[in-house]
């Protein structure tokens, strides 16, 4: 059997967990950490040589800062625009679009709270919400922008509708304030929108994030992607986001006491 290049949805669901799970260490007990040790340090998200040399020679916290930016900063940003990209893909693969959507929508539930706990401390905190409220409007505002291009009798009414489609999803992620909010729902957008020719749904991808400068480096595991499903990770990832929440979470109430 001709082995297929490239790597599967599988290994792109593994790279953006990674991801994931480092940039959420780097917030919920590296952040903390500095704080508590910050003996005058001032910390900022620069990335240029002359302010890493310069933490990189303050001790030990300020080098433990310049791993936190890397873990927040760089590899951390790898995992939306991949979780995004794979939304498509899914959107595009189901067989049954609403047991999908279901499915996005009971994990925002279920993952709520660990996701309060670990990032705000408290039980329900109702000013951020986790990124399956996200995920779920961008796969609903798909929805509505396929049946547009599906039913519209003309371009006007259907680049009327999915516009519809686009200002509602936003105006609905900035009202709950869901993670990554109406820039989220873009990226989703512009992916959807650009689905058809993998090349130009990247650079519409990269353009999406040029707000997180090392965001669209995400994009080149998207490059390498096979098409393949891979091997069978279909809940794994919603189970794993909100139980690795809740270990960080008590991970954080342990080496805070």
């Amino acid at each position: 059997m001709e082995r297929i290049r490239g790597i599967s949805g599988s290994t792109l669901k593994i790279i953006a967990m990674v991801s994931m799970v480092i940039d959420h260490v780097g917030a919920v007990l590296v952040w903390p950490l500095l704080l508590q040790n910050a003996g005058g340090l001032i910390f900022r998200m620069d990335f240029s040589s002359e302010y890493i040399g310069e933490m990189l020679q303050s001790g030990f916290t300020g080098r433990i800062y310049v791993l936190y930016m890397l873990m927040r900063g760089v590899i951390g940003r790898f995992a939306f625009p991949i979780y995004c990209f794979l939304l498509v893909e899914g959107f595009e693969r189901t067989h049954s679009r609403g047991r999908y959507a279901g499915r996005l929508f009971l994990f925002a539930l279920i993952s709520e709270i660990p996701f309060d706990l670990a990032f705000s401390g408290e039980m329900i905190d109702r000013l951020s919400q986790n990124v399956f409220f996200t995920l779920c409007l961008g796969f609903l505002m798909m929805w509505g922008m396929r049946k547009m291009e599906e039913l519209a009798q003309n371009s006007l009414a259907r680049w009327g509708g999915i516009g519809l489609c686009f200002l509602v999803a936003v105006s609905v992620a900035e009202i709950i304030s869901c993670d990554y909010g109406a820039r989220g729902i873009t990226a989703i957008a512009l992916l959807f929108l650009f689905r058809k020719n993998r090349a130009e749904q990247i650079l519409a991808g990269c353009a999406a994030f040029l707000y997180e400068i090392t965001a669209p480096i995400g994009f080149v595991f998207v490059a390498m992607y096979n098409g393949q499903k891979g091997m069978k990770l279909k809940y794994i990832f919603y189970l794993f986001y909100p139980l690795h929440l809740m270990v960080l979470y008590v991970l954080f109430r342990i080496f805070s006491r």
